[in-house]
């Protein structure tokens, strides 16, 4: 599967078919257009066919030289199969490009699978435990809602 850049007609889909994704709703509001329109050149998707298996939402700082994955997911029935690594690498290859010199993502300190796919990929986690021993980075979405921020060099 090649890595495309994301379309609207891409980003629909991906909307329509978002709790597949991720098992639930609660990411929804995470997704928005702006990401698209605004930040296209760093939204990428991987089609079996005309069928969305992965992508990868990210941008730039504006504040320094730090590229940001916001969203990755890969359909279920496309797991194990490296895709979420590979979007990735695409990714840190277009950061070091445009001379990023650090990535960062975040995670809910429940999300386990998100937490060992970044904790493989070589990335630290930012932030001091919490009651259940995950380093997260406190009140860092809103207060009283903490995150696991990950962080690594690139370039």
């Amino acid at each position: 599967m090649d890595i495309e850049r994301c379309t609207k007609a891409d980003f629909d889909a991906i909307v329509e078919d978002h709790a597949e994704f991720w098992g639930s709703e609660l990411t929804l509001r995470l997704h928005h257009p702006t990401l698209i329109f605004e930040f296209g050149d760093t939204a990428h998707v991987m089609r079996d066919g005309e069928r969305i298996a992965a992508y990868l939402f990210g941008f730039f700082a504006q504040t320094g030289p730090v590229a940001y994955v916001h969203l990755v997911a890969v359909r279920p029935a496309y797991r194990g199969q490296g895709l979420a690594r590979r979007l990735y690498k695409h990714f840190v290859a277009l950061a070091t490009a445009r001379e990023c010199t650090e990535l960062k993502a975040t995670a809910a300190p429940t999300n386990l699978s998100s937490i060992a796919f970044h904790t493989a990929m070589g990335m630290e986690m930012l932030g001091s435990p919490n009651a259940d021993g995950v380093p997260v980075v406190k009140d860092y979405l809103r207060p009283g809602v903490d995150r696991v921020v990950f962080r690594m060099g690139i370039g």
